[in-house]
């Protein structure tokens, strides 16, 4: 499966992520799932909730979770991933990133170092939630229809 990505929206992930620091940024991915590919329409950042290691973790509260889950569905979109970034480090998936992932969203995770965002990758949690691999994202412009 391949994420698709707008550049704004690698932009809006990477400046969330740059606003935060040194604490981890989050939100929701929202989007439809077409032809094996995963298509983000809209980016719901959200607030951190972790107060007692946002560092290096990230909680999104229930009430946060699930209006944002309304707001997706008004508009007949489905969760496809999370964003969250690292602050110095590194844009791979820790333990605790695993132990806390759900198989099949994607996990879009930015560095950021010293306050300034660097790589992005998306990841997959496995079936058998025993690890990551790493999803390729592409870049591609969506095309307004209008009817």
């Amino acid at each position: 499966m391949t994420l698709i990505l707008e550049r704004r929206q690698v932009n809006a992930i990477r400046q969330h992520g740059e606003a935060d620091y040194p604490a981890e940024a989050c939100g929701l991915i929202g989007g439809t799932v077409e032809d094996g590919r995963k298509v983000a329409v809209l980016l719901v950042p959200l607030v951190n909730r972790r107060t007692d290691s946002a560092r290096n973790r990230y909680l999104i509260d229930p009430e946060s979770f699930r209006r944002a889950q309304e707001k997706l569905d008004r508009d007949g979109l489905e969760v496809i991933g999370v964003y969250h970034s690292h602050p110095d480090h590194a844009a791979a998936p820790s333990a605790f990133d695993r132990e806390h992932a759900w198989p099949w969203l994607s996990y879009v995770i930015v560095g950021v170092a010293r306050g300034r965002a660097g790589d992005m990758k998306s990841w997959t949690l496995s079936d058998d939630r025993a690890a990551f691999d790493e999803e390729s994202i592409t870049l591609e412009e969506q095309k307004a229809v209008w009817q």
